[in-house]
């Protein structure tokens, strides 16, 4: 396999390792194979390797009491892969504090490319037949790399990520790449790591090499 990188990175404070590239999908299969994720496009791409890293384990994913509720009282569905295109769109959309997004046209493109491979896999919940959150990511080995996730009403994201991490947990998958640091998901059950214990934890989920069956 041609080799796309340098084999020392040495990200700066930003976490920024290097410049340059495209998005085609062997590209990206080796950039998330070496711990690194692209983060903008213009004027050129940059690829990222930040320290701390934040995962996820999915057997301690840690939902709110009303959370539970939420996903007990059965009034949501859940699926994969029945709707990447509006997921990924949904995600791109600016938040309400925000005048732009980091998921331009180039990003959707590419990561449909992925999801055409087999290796890029949306998580979608709906109520009452409409979509109402969702998220995306990459499933290589067994670590899944969490991109981009939205909601349209309250707790959609959050009910998309219990339900993913039930399903990573029953395959056995070892962690949820959450990439940066956030309140957020820390609250659900995150944690940071150094980067150099995330890249021992990728290298070993790298060689586990399974395909789940996206079916739930």
């Amino acid at each position: 396999m041609k080799k796309y990188f340098p084999e020392k990175l040495y990200p700066d404070a930003n976490g920024l390792c290097c410049l340059g590239g495209d998005l085609e999908p062997e590209i990206l299969l080796e950039a998330y194979s070496r711990g690194l994720f692209p983060w903008t496009s213009k004027p050129r791409i940059g690829w990222f390797s930040p320290d701390p890293r934040m995962i996820l384990l999915p057997q301690r994913f840690t939902p709110s009491n009303r959370l539970l509720r939420k996903i007990r009282s059965q009034t949501f569905t859940f699926s994969f892969d029945q709707a990447f295109g509006e997921v990924i769109n949904r995600c791109a959309l600016p938040r309400k504090k925000d005048t732009c997004t980091w998921i331009t046209s180039d990003f959707i493109q590419a990561y449909a490319k992925l999801h055409q491979l087999g290796i890029a896999h949306s998580a979608e919940v709906r109520h009452e037949g409409n979509l109402v959150g969702g998220l995306y990511g990459l499933a290589i080995g067994r670590a899944f790399f969490g991109e981009s996730m939205f909601s349209l009403k309250p707790d959609g994201s959050k009910i998309a990520l219990a339900y993913l991490c039930r399903f990573l947990a029953e395959n056995g998958f070892h962690f949820i790449d959450c990439q940066v640091p956030t309140a957020h998901l820390a609250s659900l059950g995150a944690h940071t790591i150094s980067r150099k214990n995330f890249n021992i934890m990728l290298e070993k989920a790298l060689r586990d090499d399974f395909q789940a069956v996206w079916k739930i």
